[in-house]
């Protein structure tokens, strides 16, 4: 039996329209869907991920103790991108174990993590 692959990520935002633009900055391209008479959202698909911003309509359907990751190309720059369009830094960017990374909140709290990956020029080194 194979391992399960996400596929799928849904965030909830009282603003969708602010969260969509908030999440463009990390170079995702959202597109406005309805399905059948559910409610307008937006998403982004990445082959066959996809990453969805929903209404949060109440307190009860609140997604903000979410945390998501992203691995991103120059972790310094994304973060200083992140909050000129309003994040906040909860860990300023650093090298770890892991590559450089960084964690910050979006405007609705959910927490972003983000992980440096490779460039070209530094994989073919």
């Amino acid at each position: 039996m194979s391992a399960p692959f996400l596929n799928l990520v849904v965030l909830r935002a009282p603003d969708i329209e602010e969260a969509q633009r908030f999440y463009s900055l990390l170079g995702l391209s959202f597109t406005k869907h309805a399905h059948g008479s559910g409610p307008q959202h937006y998403a982004a698909e990445s082959g066959s991920q996809v990453f969805e911003i929903y209404p949060q309509v109440s307190a009860d359907d609140s997604t903000k103790s979410v945390r998501v990751g992203f691995r991103v190309e120059g972790v310094d720059a994304v973060v200083a991108r992140l909050v000129a369009g309003g994040a906040k830094i909860v860990s300023a960017p650093k090298d770890s174990p892991w590559g450089r990374r960084a964690v910050v909140s979006d405007p609705v709290g959910h927490k972003i993590e983000l992980l440096g990956c490779a460039t070209m020029s530094e994989k073919n080194a």
